[in-house]
């Protein structure tokens, strides 16, 4: 595969990926702020509601699929979601108590878990494209 095409697939995976932050953080926002959920399982409510939505953005603009099977698709998508959720899960757990953000005003933020949830983020959308090019959209590549 032409790197040239590869990046830019990057780039728009990147674009999608930042409206499911959106989704992301918001839900999990809403799941442990209003709703007081615990922080894991708000982070996985928010992170599955985004993969869904990215999923769909990603089938049409990302990799511009034409596949009838929508369902095995979205499954095989889903299951590196997952996987990402997993990672993603790991990497906050491991990071939030660390306190890699100085306190320097005291505030109910929980900025610990928030940086967290950035790196992980980021780390977890690399495993995701590598991941959805090679495996749920490969029928799409030429």
């Amino acid at each position: 595969m032409e790197l040239k095409p590869l990046i830019l697939k990057f780039l728009k995976f990147g674009i999608v990926g930042a409206s499911g932050a959106v989704v992301d953080f918001g839900i999990t926002a809403l799941c442990k702020g209003i709703l007081g959920m615990p922080d894991l399982l708000a982070n996985a409510i928010g992170f599955t509601l985004a993969a869904t939505s990215n999923y769909f953005l990603n089938r049409v603009w990302t990799w511009k699929s034409t596949s009838k099977e929508v369902g095995i698709e979205y499954a095989k998508f889903f299951v590196v979601s997952l996987i990402g959720l997993g990672l993603n899960s790991l990497i906050v757990f491991l990071l939030k108590d660390i306190s890699i953000v100085p306190r320097f005003v005291e505030t109910t933020l929980d900025w610990d878990f928030w940086v967290a949830k950035i790196i992980a983020t980021a780390v977890v959308m690399v495993w995701n494209f590598v991941a959805n090019n090679f495996f749920t959209f490969r029928q799409n590549r030429k």
